[in-house]
């Protein structure tokens, strides 16, 4: 596949897909083809979808890497990438609490203002009552 066709599949831009490779977090080398242009495969566009996943969920980019580092020297490297995995999932979980507790705070909120408008209107609809 193309730069651009991978980048049409994953939703990345051009650029972020040259950033992704100079910054070595593709499980791969991309191969190049007898004109010099990238061609990627399905594995790179599966590693690819997990990098977006990692990145989403606000993994940084030299975990990324680092990741991927391990994941290219294969076996005898799990405990250290499972640690990792860990490690981001301990800070996503509490992104998620964070933002539940963000979340209930608004939630409340609003309901104050629901309130007040929903009271207004019954005030103004009793005073043009006769």
């Amino acid at each position: 596949m193309t730069i651009g066709e991978v980048a049409a599949r994953t939703g990345l831009s051009v650029h972020t897909l040259r950033f992704y490779e100079r910054e070595g977090i593709l499980a791969d080398p991309v191969r190049r083809d007898a004109g010099g242009r990238r061609v990627y495969t399905e594995n790179d566009i599966e590693w690819l979808n997990l990098c977006v996943i990692l990145r989403t969920s606000g993994m940084p980019v030299p975990e990324i890497r680092r990741y991927t580092e391990l994941a290219r020297q294969g076996d005898g490297t799990e405990g250290e990438r499972l640690a990792l995995l860990r490690e981001h999932h301990a800070r996503v979980t509490a992104q998620i609490g964070d933002l539940h507790r963000c979340l209930d705070l608004i939630t409340y909120k609003i309901g104050i203002y629901e309130d007040f408008f929903d009271e207004a209107e019954r005030e103004h609809a009793g005073a043009l009552t006769p």
